[in-house]
């Protein structure tokens, strides 16, 4: 049996561009891609804290060290500058790679500056 679960996520990053005439993906800064261990064409799922949209896309480069978060071509209708998005990637794991599984978590402050980055999330509480 495989299960798909979060392989990824940058946690309420700021968009930094939104351009509708441009190919059709998102630019996430790259030394986040390679933080969060998300490769260039792969596909992401991105929901828009701001406005509640969920759409698929996939990423591709920015500039290391430029903080870019630009969602590019349809999707620009989806996610303005200044909202706040979770960019998430997930891939199937087998029973043995479940056993030692972790998702690697990038959590974004104001600004799009790292915050802290984690590999659990704590669990919710009443």
């Amino acid at each position: 049996m495989h299960a798909i679960m979060l392989k990824a996520k940058l946690h309420r990053a700021e968009v930094t561009h939104s351009v509708l005439d441009y190919e059709g993906s998102c630019a996430i800064d790259g030394e986040w891609l390679d933080l969060a261990g998300i490769r260039e064409y792969e596909q992401i799922q991105i929901y828009n804290v701001d406005n509640g949209e969920r759409f698929t896309t996939y990423a591709i480069r920015a500039e290391d060290g430029s903080k870019m978060i630009s969602v590019n071509g349809a999707a620009a209708h989806k996610a303005q500058k200044g909202d706040r998005v979770i960019i998430c990637a997930y891939a199937h794991y087998s029973e043995a790679e479940l056993a030692s599984h972790k998702p690697r978590m990038l959590y974004m402050a104001p600004g799009n500056v790292l915050s802290h980055t984690s590999n659990a999330i704590p669990v919710q509480v009443a």
